[in-house]
């Protein structure tokens, strides 16, 4: 079977998807043809459905309803995930009167960043673009994601609100609920399934042989230290990525819940594989 399978130009996406596209884990199952795009362009064009499987943004499954999320494959951030970064020091009171750059209005760190402060003035723009507009003073401050979450400091910049911790602590400890990957609704559930095993497979296969995995993920590093990378990696492809459990599972639907609550995502069914 052919499928088409979307995945980030990010170091973690492609440790999870090594031993799938470079044939280390074969499949008689599955002809894999995969496409590399930005994380919003890839909840972009889930909503328009043109891709058999494809990662998005967890925020981006409010409006998918003809994807099922796979239980293998997620980002969640433990304890961690995404911040909030200016130039300066500020009060609660000042960041939310700034201006904040966005990686995207789907992403879950949007939406995340709502919940914790309420809705805010906002401007779109490329997650690697932030960090240069918060220090040339474009915008006030800028929502962080990715492996700029490590290295703001090295663009001037520091830490003003820490959005994985205060979600850490306002779940009681349930993971961050970043990324997922989904899969068309077009396949039956027992297909969803078995690819969902496939790409278990793949992961454990990268966590098996890290070294190579990490060497095939440089090519997404963007001009970071393999150092910084390896870091980056490790936070994001951890136990919940492999299965994402009752833990992942939890957290996904108590975001939703919340975001329902304060008018922020629509009324929908939430399918899990």
């Amino acid at each position: 079977m052919k499928i088409t399978v979307g995945h980030t130009p990010d170091s973690d996406d492609a440790f999870m998807f090594y031993g799938m596209l470079t044939g280390k884990v074969p499949s008689d199952d599955f002809t894999v043809t995969h496409v590399i795009e930005d994380i919003e362009e890839l909840n972009r064009r889930a909503l328009k459905g043109d891709l058999d499987v494809t990662a998005v943004s967890v925020h981006a499954c409010a409006y998918i309803p003809n994807y099922t999320i796979l239980r293998s494959g997620g980002s969640f951030g433990i304890g961690y995930g995404p911040i909030v970064i200016a130039k300066q020091d500020m009060t609660s009171d000042q960041i939310k009167k700034s201006k904040i750059a966005i990686p995207g209005k789907m992403t879950s760190a949007f939406l995340l960043l709502q919940l914790m402060i309420g809705r805010f003035d906002h401007v779109e723009m490329k997650f690697s673009d932030i960090p240069a507009a918060v220090r040339d003073g474009v915008v006030d401050a800028g929502l962080v994601i990715h492996e700029t979450q490590l290295s703001f400091e090295q663009e001037g910049a520091k830490k003003i609100l820490d959005v994985g911790k205060w979600w850490h602590k306002t779940t009681n400890g349930l993971p961050v609920p970043l990324g997922t990957n989904v899969m068309s609704n077009r396949f039956d559930i027992a297909t969803i399934r078995k690819f969902d095993r496939y790409l278990q497979e793949s992961i454990k296969y990268g966590l098996d042989h890290i070294d190579d995995a990490m060497d095939y993920s440089m090519q997404y590093s963007r001009g970071k230290p393999a150092e910084l990378i390896r870091r980056f990696v490790k936070m994001y492809v951890n136990d919940v990525t492999v299965d994402m459990g009752r833990p992942g599972e939890e957290s996904i639907r108590m975001l939703f819940q919340m975001a329902r609550k304060e008018g922020l995502v629509p009324e929908f069914n939430l399918s899990i594989s």
